[in-house]
């Protein structure tokens, strides 16, 4: 039971309830306290079948969210990685890479033209300090400036 009342407490307040509501209208109280238990009984059954149903389905859930990771595992992923945690057994039974002979072959960069600097050393005397990798290895014939066919070269 609910409350812990024995059946002294019963009486003590089937006494009051009489005196207080009278022998008339007390048996019009008493099925309005009876219906009233009832319909507090059924509520409480209703909520706890809704609680256990609630369990069942979350267990339900459960078991299929289990179950769908139980199908969802990848067994060579696993099997890999327990048996060459590593990965250098894989990397070692992997083939050489071979170079592709049909892929076509990358364009080649065509060099950018450079045109020579001369600096004048001494009178009468040039020497060409760009353009031209030589010009930097002393010791190494040095070009001719090319012919400025009447006209001076622009100042550097």
């Amino acid at each position: 039971m609910l409350f812990d009342i024995g059946w002294s407490e019963l009486l003590l307040i089937g006494v009051v309830a009489l005196v207080v509501i009278g022998p008339k209208d007390l048996p019009r109280a008493l099925r309005i306290a009876g219906y009233w238990v009832g319909k507090a009984r059924s509520l409480s059954r209703e909520f706890h079948s809704s609680i256990d149903q609630m369990m069942r389905e979350a267990e339900l859930e459960e078991m299929r969210q289990e179950l769908k990771k139980a199908t969802e595992i990848n067994i060579e992923h696993e099997f890999q990685k327990t048996v060459d945690p590593t990965g250098s057994l894989a990397e070692s039974l992997k083939p050489p890479a071979l170079p592709d002979f049909f892929e076509p072959a990358p364009a080649l960069v065509e060099p950018v033209p450079v045109e020579p600097m001369f600096v004048e050393l001494n009178e009468g005397e040039t020497r060409q300090i760009a353009g031209d990798p030589r010009a930097a290895a002393p010791g190494l014939p040095v070009a001719e400036p090319p012919p400025t066919h009447g006209f001076d070269p622009p100042p550097p």
